[in-house]
């Protein structure tokens, strides 16, 4: 047999970093929830020209097609893109179709959470793979969304990352009618162009963004004012004005200001210190139409965003039904491969096991699987020993695998905690271990 390699950029975890997975999905689940946002699950394919009809995305889709397709059936190498299927890039996509296609049975406004993996063919790189983990909400109304609700999505964010054991976060908000405004107001035709290039700022730096702006027609002029409006930063409103001083003026520029305000000043109020406006965001996808948000993990700032979105007005639009929405993306995986990396995070133990059952020999084996069903019954994670060795070996069995307790059947149970050498007797259908052992504990590592 030849030897296994791993496939870049499709990562898989050790049990125990699986059960540090777990827990942080449960949690971010939790907090969706707590804010009203209803559980979805998608198809994993979409038609091809679906996914890419908004962006720059076609490097990114892994095309799907049967082996032994017929000629003919969707699918086949020679039915054309119409009817490929490519697996979905992102959640959003995906999340505008479904509300099309099953509007008449949604309540509005429709706040969704979804957790699943996305695929993109991308350069594998730390943090960065071609599968992982996504985790979506977003909140769609029908003709006209309020503004508001991009006021509330970093607060959401703010309490899902803020619930886990990782450092602060600081969400960057911008708003793509304060960029389109003011390029406008400065005469320049094209703004999709210029969003795109200025988006690239911290991959290339602003001398290499000045030279692609004026390689695609701006003078030297407007392109010193566009980057001077990408160096505004502020952690509360006082952007605005800054803004103001630079001498641009347009309709939807302060359009897009007011907007934004209205997400600085309620984050700063409800979330001090969470929230900075930065008017370099701009999210390279054309489907961003209002506020954009990029989370950066403190202390791991050269990373870039660990959670991503903004506000689409056009993205879910069939005839005059248009279903206007905000959303946001954390990405799980990406957040965990960085802190795995640099062994930022541990579980108590690499098991979901709470208690080690001890086996006193082969024939009394049932009553230790007796003892075991007793356990789970009262909701107890428990495995019974896997031979009937010698007590100090089961014992140190239990240690390696960071399960807490043992148990000893008898003429009377007792139960061990093999961290302190505490035993008592016990009955497996009433004893319940404190409730930091029942389940693996995910903190940061110190």
């Amino acid at each position: 047999m030849s030897k296994i390699m791993p496939l870049s950029g499709f990562p898989e975890w050790l049990p125990s970093q699986r059960l540090i997975e777990q827990e942080i999905i449960g949690r971010v689940q939790r907090t969706f929830e707590l804010y009203g946002f209803a559980p979805l699950e998608t198809r994993a394919v979409e038609p091809l020209d679906q996914l890419l009809r908004k962006g720059e995305t076609s490097k990114e889709v892994y095309v799907l097609r049967r082996l032994q397709a017929d000629d003919g059936e969707s699918g086949s190498a020679d039915t054309g893109q119409r009817d490929e299927l490519g697996l979905h890039f992102d959640l959003t996509v995906p999340f505008a179709r479904f509300v099309l296609e099953n509007a008449g049975k949604l309540q509005f406004p429709f706040r969704r959470y979804q957790i699943q993996k996305v695929w993109r063919g991308e350069r594998p790189q730390e943090g960065r793979y071609r599968e992982f983990y996504q985790a979506d909400i977003d909140i769609v109304d029908r003709d006209s969304l309020p503004a508001h609700y991009e006021a509330e999505i970093p607060l959401v964010i703010g309490d899902a990352l803020g619930g886990l054991p990782i450092p602060p976060v600081t969400i960057q908000v911008n708003n793509r009618k304060v960029l389109e405004g003011f390029y406008r107001g400065l005469g320049i035709e094209g703004t999709e162009d210029v969003l795109r290039q200025v988006d690239k700022l911290d991959k290339i730096g602003p001398a290499k963004v000045a030279e692609l702006l004026t390689g695609q027609g701006l003078s030297a002029a407007q392109a010193e004012r566009v980057l001077a409006l990408a160096e505004i930063t502020a952690p509360d409103s006082g952007f605005a004005d800054r803004v103001t001083r630079l001498g641009v003026s347009d309709p939807l520029l302060d359009e897009g200001l007011e907007e934004l305000v209205r997400v600085v000043d309620t984050a700063v109020a409800e979330k001090p210190g969470l929230v900075v406006a930065d008017l370099r965001i701009a999210r390279g996808l054309d489907y961003y139409t209002g506020t954009v948000y990029e989370t950066l993990l403190r202390g791991y700032e050269r990373f870039g965003s660990i959670s991503s979105g903004g506000r689409y007005d056009n993205l879910a639009t069939a005839g005059r039904d248009v279903f206007p929405g905000v959303g946001i993306s954390i990405g799980i995986t990406r957040l965990l491969g960085i802190l795995f990396g640099r062994d930022a995070l541990t579980a108590s133990r690499s098991v979901p096991t709470c208690v080690l059952v001890a086996v006193n020999s082969e024939e009394e084996r049932p009553r230790s699987v007796a003892a075991a069903a007793a356990l789970r019954r009262n909701g107890i994670p428990a495995e019974v020993a896997p031979s009937a060795a010698k007590f100090g070996k089961q014992i140190r069995y239990a240690e390696r695998r960071g399960i807490p307790f043992v148990w000893f059947p008898g003429e009377r149970d007792s139960v061990k905690d093999i961290r302190s050498g505490e035993q008592v007797d016990a009955d497996a259908a009433t004893w319940t271990p404190p409730e930091e052992d029942l389940r693996p504990v995910v903190s940061a590592a110190v």
